[in-house]
This record gives C-alpha cells, structure tokens and sequence, in this order.
C-alpha cells in the first residue's frame, strides 16, 4: 500500500485515526500576496498551454510549479521544493511513495529536511480524487516532523488541477478542509495560503 491507494478521504481519515472538519472560508484571515510581474508573465504564456495539453503532467510543470516556486522566492530561497521525490514515512500504514510537490522551512534541497510544512497534490481534473491522497502524505509529514523533535507543527495541505486549488490542514489528529475552492484568477489569495505555514520561521 502507498500513497496513491488512498482512494477518498473517508478511507484515509479512518485508516489513520484523524477527525475531519469542514469549515467555509477557513482561511479567509489570511491577507493576499500580490504576485510578483514574472509569475503573472510566466502564467499568461502557460495556462492556455497547459489548458489545450489538459494532462496533469503539464498542469504540474506548467501552472503549479510556477505558483510554488514563487513562495520559494518570495521567502528568498530560504524554502526547499521537492517535486516527486520519495517520501517514505512507514510502511506498515501504507505511508509510502512519491509525494508531487513537498515544501520545507528549509533551503536544504539535498534531501527533505524538517519541517514539512506543505505538500500540493496534482490532480489532472477532479479535485476530490486527490484529497485521501493528500491527506496521508499530510500524516506522513506531521510523523516526519515528530521524529525530529517538531511538536504541534500544523502541516498545510493542496489539491490541485493547476487551475483549482483546495486546501486542508491538519492539527494534531483533526484535519480541516477548507469548502472554498480557490481558482487561478484568485492568485493572490492562494499564494497568502501557501506562504502562511512559512511566515513563522522566515
């Protein structure tokens, strides 16, 4: 078992013991980030070619990629991204595989180094495929954490098809899942997400 056959997040809040709690607009305290003028560039070249491709290969490379190496430099290079590496946590739980993008409070980009704070789950159409995906590799990463001495380290977590984007985090054993969906043209408002998790320790 891997991270891939957590079909739904029924199966993987059960599997692993969580509490599920859906909130509207969980993170609307949270203030925007305008994007810088390369982003909106390289999104202005690369959304209606990733739109006319429509694989999640080319979403990830084309849309995705682009959004999380903007938090990267956003926090000056001080963030280390992963994309499709291994991340095997334990096995006997089926917490095994390669995780699509992997965010650390750290600019170490040998090897993932703790704290994993955001792990962004690509998915080519139908967001709620990913989410038990998602969710695991979230439990995966407070596990990480714990073994390396990081209590109480909330873990922000994504689903996305490039163009909409859903997000969840996960606090101890509950995980809360933001009803909001937020699309590309709300850019601003998904890069203050994905930068929050990171503002503490930068």
């Amino acid at each position: 078992m891997s991270y891939s056959d957590f079909k739904t997040i029924e199966q993987a809040v059960s599997a692993l013991g969580l509490t599920v709690e859906d909130t509207f607009h969980l993170f609307s305290h949270i203030a925007p980030i305008e994007p810088s003028q390369r982003l909106k560039e390289t999104l202005e070249e690369t959304l209606d070619l990733a739109a006319s491709i429509s694989t999640e290969k080319a979403r990830s490379e084309l849309i995705i990629t682009p959004v999380l190496l903007e938090v990267r430099r956003i926090f000056k290079n001080k963030v280390g991204y992963f994309s499709g590496n291994t991340f095997n946590i334990d096995e006997s739980k089926g917490l095994t595989g390669a995780c699509d993008f992997l965010l650390s409070a750290s600019s170490n980009q040998s090897l993932v180094t703790a704290p994993v704070l955001t792990l962004v789950e690509a998915k080519d159409n139908d967001i709620r495929i990913g989410l038990g995906q998602c969710v695991a590799q979230m439990f995966a990463a407070q596990i990480f954490n714990l073994r390396k001495g990081i209590e109480d380290q909330v873990v922000y977590g994504a689903v996305s098809t490039g163009t909409n984007w859903k997000f969840l985090v996960l606090e101890k054993q509950m995980i809360k899942i933001d009803l909001t969906e937020y699309f590309i043209n709300q850019l601003n408002q998904i890069l203050g997400i994905l930068c929050e998790p990171f503002k503490i320790y930068f």
